[in-house]
Order: C-alpha cells, then structure tokens, then sequence
C-alpha cells in the first residue's frame, strides 16, 4: 500500500510538472517593448506573475525617468548647480553603482551623457557632419567625477548648472533585473524578461530544455550567426544597425563616446553574457564605445563575463572563454 502511495505521489508530481506552460505577453514600457515570459501551472497564475512584473516595471520608470517633472530623477536634475537632493536608498545606490562602472572604464560609459548636446541626428535629417568645435562644446556639461553623492544623507548633487543624469542606458535592464528578482521571490521557477533586447532569464522550459537567445547577423536581421543557452543571468545586445549616419564612407553609431562627443565606429554589434542585465547593459554601451581590441581586452579582464562582437566587417570576435567552433550553425 506504501509503495502504490508514493507510486501516486511521484505521478501526480510527474504530472504537475508536465501541466507547466509558458505564459508570454508584449507590451510598452519605459518607451520601449517589452516581452514578459513566465512559466506556470495555468493561465490565471500566469496572468497574474506577469502582472506583477509589469507593475514592477512601472514603480522603476517612475523612479528614474528624467521626463516625468515628478520623479526624484528630475529633481536632482533641477537642482544641478544649486543645491544636493535627497533620494530614495534605490536610486541612490542605482547612481552609486553607475558611477563606479564609469570609473571601471574610464568614463566609455556615463550617466550624464544626458547633458549631451543633441548635434547629431539619427533620423535621416542630417546633412553633414557637425564641426569638430561643436562636438567639443558638445560634452562641456558630460562628466561622472561632477557627480557628487552623499552616502550617510543619501543625497546626489550635480556640480555643474544645467548637467543632468539620464539612465537610458542600464534603466531597462536594471527594471529586468528587478522583475526577475520579484517574480522568483513570489516562486515563479523559470521565465524570461527581455526589455528590447536587455534579456534576463532563470529556471528552463516546461520541456527542460535551456532558454536559448539568438546572436543576430547585424546585415540581415532574420538570420542568426548561432543560438545559445541562456542560464541564470543576463543576455544584452546593442547594435548600430538601425540608427547610425554616414560621413565620407564612414559609419558613426547612435552610441556615443561621452568623454568625446564623437560616435562610435568599427563596430555593427556588441552581445554581453553574465549575472545581471543592468551591468550587461552598461558594459555592452562601453565596449562600442571603446572598440574592437580595447573592449575585448577590457572584457578579458573580468569575472563572470563574456562577449560578443560583430564589427563592421561583419566578422566576430569573442571574449576568450567563448568558442565559436561550438556556436556557429
């Protein structure tokens, strides 16, 4: 009777565990698309584990949004110059975390980018290339050691008038991580937050199998130089193959170096692999910034961290704990 007991029990778990589905929906958020997949049991928990992330997503874009006037984001933005302003312990330690990664790289990635003069223009209306005078007076205002944090009062203050912070570059993968953080809390097992290409994914498919994310051939877009499995952490691409100007055969990217003004070139793409989508985020703007040879040096450098580069070429080059013998279909 004992065995036929826990012959029952394993069935009911083998079972359950078979019931497991993948649950996705699309959507807009921080100005951006967002896909939420998560796996569970039925489709009201599902729903409901995906609603929570959504509301979680919107209480971080509320915090570190520079265009809503009600946010402490642009408090701190108003009061450059003029005087410190007290902050939540989140953004505090968010800002805390960005300035050291503009230390780690010697300023390739910067929050205050945002003060950046707008003189380039990836819309198709440019006609010319800005001057070098213009690109110069451009960044007067860009500079991580101008921002100036107060731990013990949990007070961030920008030295200069008109300077401002802007978090277009780590907010969406910090609210990936944030999501997943509350959702495994909550006890979902597996799912996948991927906010425009700012990926974070934990557990495996209902079937077992690994979540997997595509390395995509910047020239044709529905083609993939390979698939790869994706465990617990972050996957992050950014690449200039959508928004970039050309001047003199020489093609300058959306993603610009804050310590120049100047776009960066020589590269089409850049993958990051590892534990948290805000630092992959923040890593993946450095090394375009930073270029083939040098971001890969930087990369090699580092624990826990891998890399992916498509120059402009087209040719890969990787980070040295990656194969691509193993990775190319």
């Amino acid at each position: 009777m004992k065995n036929l007991t826990l012959t029952f029990l394993a069935l009911l778990i083998v079972l359950n565990l078979s019931a497991q589905q993948t649950y996705k929906r699309t959507l807009k958020l921080m100005g951006s698309r967002f896909d939420i997949t998560v796996v569970a049991d039925n489709k009201v928990l599902g729903d409901e584990y995906i609603d929570l992330a959504i509301t979680e997503i919107t209480r971080i874009e509320k915090l570190i949004s520079e265009w809503d006037s009600e946010t402490q984001t642009s408090a701190i933005i108003r009061n450059a110059g003029i005087s410190p302003v007290k902050v939540d312990k989140e953004l505090f330690d968010l800002i805390d975390r960005a300035t050291k990664i503009s230390k780690l790289t010697d300023g390739a990635f910067d929050i205050s980018f945002a003060a950046m003069d707008k003189i380039w223009k990836f819309d198709g209306s440019m006609t010319e290339k800005p001057s070098d005078d213009e690109i110069k007076k451009s960044v007067v205002k860009v500079g991580y050691r101008n921002i100036i944090l107060d731990k013990e009062n949990s007070t961030v203050f920008l030295k200069l008038e008109g300077m401002k912070i802007g978090f277009g570059a780590i907010g969406k993968g910090y609210a990936a991580d944030k999501a997943k953080a509350l959702l495994i809390e909550k006890g979902v097992k597996a799912g996948i937050i991927n906010a425009s290409g700012d990926l974070n994914a934990w557990g495996k498919q209902p079937d077992g199998k690994d979540w997997m994310v595509a390395i995509t051939n910047p020239l044709n877009k529905a083609k993939a130089f390979a698939w790869l499995p994706v465990y617990n952490g972050a996957v992050v691409t950014s690449g200039n193959y959508e928004k970039y100007v050309e001047f003199d055969n020489i093609r300058y990217s959306h993603i610009i170096d804050p310590r120049t003004g100047y776009p960066s070139t020589g590269i089409e793409s850049v993958t990051i692999f590892t534990t948290n989508a805000e630092l992959a985020d923040a890593l993946a703007t450095s090394v375009f910034v930073m270029g083939v040879e040098t971001g890969l040096n930087f990369i090699n450098q580092l624990n826990g961290v891998e890399c992916i580069i498509v120059d402009d070429k087209n040719k890969l080059h990787t980070s040295e704990n990656i194969d691509l013998k193993q990775i190319i279909e």
